[in-house]
């Protein structure tokens, strides 16, 4: 059979169940609504049969939202390739992060330098990462994030710090100041409050503070009893995401409670949960290094795979403003960029150029 013809039959089915299912709906509501209403009693309907219905229709509603997730999201539509900077060494690149405007910066906690690229992958800028003083001494960032105000700021894993760049200081061409202190500062975020979130491993703690204009940390408080905190980010609600080495993501509320962790929810087992992010609908996407694949976690439904192969070691994962998914493959030294959204979130990509990068071909 051609394949247009039974994509088309499936359509079809797919279609007529969910019209049939709604008008079924509706006309029981019109008939049964006036009784409910005005009626003592309910009948012969028991409370057996009001829990079976309420457990029918809940899975129900369950397979409709998997169904629209698999609708709406595509697996392994790898669009674009952004190969190494010439400086891939042992650990590749550690930290990536998308800006608002599409701009994404990456750092190698084996390289001095947080790289800078525009939306097609080219390098037009890079931050030496030094600390000036009487010599020059290099630091190398494990993950890097941006600001409330936009500045760029790391985690230095050796030093225990977070370094922030001023490019108005003194010196003509920056500098990075110093934030904090930590044992082993990991993952960076930012809150949509504009407070930093900082992932210490080895305490299992996540730090919350802000900073000044002058650069100053302000009021600093704490989320403990972790294990070995990794990767952090926020949902658009403010909500803290953060991943645990080798065990689970768990999400914690503006109270700094935790809400629920997404093995539990979702019934969902990890292998080694990395790089976390969520898109602007507060999907939560999470790069499982152990089993090289990427995960989308919806509000509604069970999770879907993104990536399921084609990838060596995904650790760092970010979300474009363009409906694309970053994934660092560190096995590969390279940042592989995906649609993982149908149209018609990509009709304003038509034509885009994408100089400068190499491509799959897809």
């Amino acid at each position: 059979m051609d394949y247009s013809l039974e994509v088309a039959k499936q359509k079809e089915i797919l279609l007529r169940s969910i019209y049939n299912l709604h008008a079924k709906s509706e006309d029981m509501l019109q008939k049964t609504r006036p009784l409910l209403r005005f009626q003592r009693g309910i009948g012969m309907v028991t409370k057996q049969h009001v829990h079976q219905l309420t457990q029918t229709i809940a899975d129900m509603c369950h397979s409709l939202d998997n169904i629209e997730n698999l609708l709406f999201f595509r697996q392994n539509n790898l669009v674009q390739t952004i190969q190494n900077f010439g400086e891939c060494q042992s650990e590749g690149i550690t930290g990536i992060h998308c800006s608002p405007s599409g701009t994404i910066y990456t750092t190698s906690s084996s390289s001095p330098w947080v790289r800078i690229l525009n939306s097609s992958g080219q390098i037009h800028s890079s931050l030496l990462c030094t600390e000036w003083g009487k010599a020059k001494q290099y630091f190398f960032p494990e993950d890097v994030t941006l600001t409330g105000a936009g500045l760029v700021a790391v985690t230095d894993l050796v030093n225990g710090v977070v370094r922030i760049f001023n490019p108005y200081a003194k010196f003509s061409m920056g500098e990075w100041l110093n934030i904090g202190k930590m044992v082993s500062p990991r993952g960076i975020g930012v809150n949509p409050f504009g407070q930093l979130l900082v992932a210490d491993y080895v305490p299992g703690k996540i730090h919350v503070f802000a900073v000044n204009r002058a650069l100053k940390l302000l009021h600093s408080h704490a989320i403990s009893g972790l294990s070995g905190p990794r990767y952090v980010c926020t949902d658009p609600d403010g909500n803290i995401i953060v991943s645990e080495e080798y065990t689970d993501v768990k999400v914690f509320g503006k109270d700094n409670n935790m809400i629920y962790s997404l093995t539990t929810k979702y019934r969902h087992h990890f292998g080694n949960p990395a790089g976390v992010c969520a898109d602007l609908h507060g999907n939560i996407l999470v790069a499982d290094e152990q089993n090289k694949q990427v995960f989308l976690f919806p509000k509604q439904g069970s999770p879907v795979c993104l990536v399921s192969k084609g990838l060596q070691k995904p650790t760092g994962v970010a979300c474009s403003p363009y409906g694309l998914l970053l994934v660092v493959d560190a096995g590969e030294c390279c940042i592989k960029v995906y649609k993982y959204k149908v149209m018609p979130y990509y009709h304003h990509l038509k034509g885009t150029s994408m100089t400068g990068v190499s491509k799959n071909g897809n």
